[in-house]
């Protein structure tokens, strides 16, 4: 049983592709060294010049043009049913940035990882929320840019039951190669009590949660060790230098610096971490999310 509805499809395509080019390579070769010996000096010491031969050339151009027509054939039949997905497929919106993904289901519930139920169609809602990114599943052979402010999407039907990475194959910064994560294929009745179930969050602090569910731990850790951000270890109290509206300055990281940064945090830059790659978060956390955050980002001694 394949992984996926499109498993079969493309394989084919793969396989007829490779098969064709490699028995070319393995014909056009042994032509040549055949070639090489049989029109040597040696053995053909009078050069003889052919201006052309008809019943050749129109070999070699009517075989060539069926062979690619063909393979276009084959990619084609297997490509063109992923265009559209089937009207009963469930809804999900599929929601990349740096450097994580995560998935939002019809009745509000997010996670960090896929689940899907087994044969039943999925169509996933591709959402940027920062760069171009793609998102791939090499085991359902399906992958789809992930582009800002577009609206792409992709569908598929697990048909067999396990778990499979995703990727994403779109370089899309710093840590690209960490954008891990997975789309586990489980029964029907699992699914529909895995999604009325509640994440276990009970021995984590509020603002860890939000952080985790914004992807900050992406960029910016809890042990001191540098990210694509300053590590959020000791950081209240810490004596920074900035640059605000070009200027250096030193600072001593409080409260409202931390807010304004994270709603705003184009502001001001820290010297010697890039500026510009973090999302402003005015319109997405409420002043008490901040607050939540910056009281568990003092815990963090």
């Amino acid at each position: 049983m394949n992984a996926s509805n499109f498993v079969e499809g493309v394989d084919f395509s793969m396989y007829l592709i490779l098969s064709i080019s490699v028995f070319f390579l393995v014909g056009i070769t042994a032509v040549m060294i055949y070639f090489l010996f049989r029109y040597s000096k040696k053995n053909n010491p009078v050069a003889t010049n052919i201006s052309h031969n008809t019943y050749l050339e129109v070999i070699w151009t009517v075989i060539p043009t069926i062979l690619v027509l063909i393979m276009f054939w084959y990619g084609w039949t297997g490509y063109k049913p992923m265009l559209t997905a089937p009207d009963d497929a469930m809804e999900i919106d599929a929601i990349g940035q740096m450097w994580k993904w995560s998935f939002k289901y019809p009745n509000g519930k997010t996670c960090d990882s896929l689940v899907i139920p087994l044969n039943q169609p999925v169509k996933l809602n591709l959402i940027s929320k920062d760069v171009l990114h793609s998102l791939f599943i090499p085991a359902f052979r399906v992958k789809q840019d992930v582009v800002p402010g577009g609206n792409n999407m992709m569908w598929f039907t697990g048909q067999k039951l396990g778990t499979y990475d995703i990727l994403c194959a779109e370089y899309c910064g710093q840590l690209h190669s960490y954008m891990l994560s997975t789309v586990s294929v489980v029964e029907a009745d699992n699914f529909d009590s895995w999604l009325v179930s509640s994440p276990d969050t009970s021995n984590d602090h509020p603002g860890l949660t939000l952080l985790k569910n914004n992807a900050c731990l992406s960029c910016h850790t809890r042990d001191g060790s540098r990210l694509v951000g300053p590590s959020f270890k000791n950081l209240i109290g810490k004596t920074e230098t900035i640059l605000r509206d070009g200027n250096e300055e030193e600072i001593v990281v409080d409260n409202q610096y931390i807010m304004n940064k994270i709603k705003t945090p184009s502001s001001v830059s820290v010297v010697g971490y890039q500026a510009g790659l973090m999302t402003p978060y005015g319109e997405i956390l409420s002043d008490d999310d901040i607050n939540n955050i910056i009281d568990y980002i003092s815990t963090l001694k």
